[in-house]
C-alpha cells in the first residue's frame, strides 16, 4: 500500500518592529486589530510610551543619551540611541524570515533610528 506523507505546513517567521511614537502606535493598532502570525516588537527612547505599548517585546534604546525621556524631535539623538542598543535590536530579530519596520517620520526616534535598525 502506498504511503501518503502528511502535509507539512511551514510558515515564514515574521517580525514587525515599531520604532518611536508613530511606530508604537502602528503596533498597538495591529495588535488591537488582532493580527496573527507575527511577532511584534516596539523600540523607543521614551520608556513611558514603552510601558503603555501592547507589544510583548519592548526595547528601550538610548538610555544613557536620553535617560528614557525621548529624543526631543532630534533625529541625531534617535540615531545615536539605536546605535547604543544595536546588539539588543539585532538579537531581537534573530531567526526572522521577514522583518517589517514601521515608524512615523518627522520626529526624533523614528526618523533617526529606523535607518540604524534597518542595518
Amino acid at each position: 500500500m502506498a504511503q501518503v506523507k502528511p502535509e507539512i505546513e511551514t510558515f515564514a517567521k515574521i517580525k514587525v518592529v515599531g520604532i518611536g511614537g508613530g511606530g508604537g502606535a502602528a503596533i498597538n493598532r495591529m495588535i488591537s486589530d488582532n493580527i496573527k502570525g507575527v511577532e511584534f516588537i516596539v523600540v523607543n527612547t521614551d520608556v513611558q510610551a514603552l510601558g503603555q505599548n501592547l507589544a510583548p517585546k519592548k526595547i528601550a534604546i538610548g538610555k544613557t543619551i536620553t535617560r528614557g525621556l525621548g529624543a526631543g524631535m532630534n533625529p541625531d539623538i534617535g540615531s545615536r540611541a539605536a546605535e547604543e542598543n544595536s546588539n539588543e535590536i539585532r538579537d531581537s530579530l534573530n531567526g526572522a524570515d521577514m522583518v517589517f519596520l514601521t515608524c512615523g517620520l518627522g520626529g526624533g526616534t523614528g526618523t533617526g533610528a529606523i535607518p540604524e535598525v534597518a542595518k
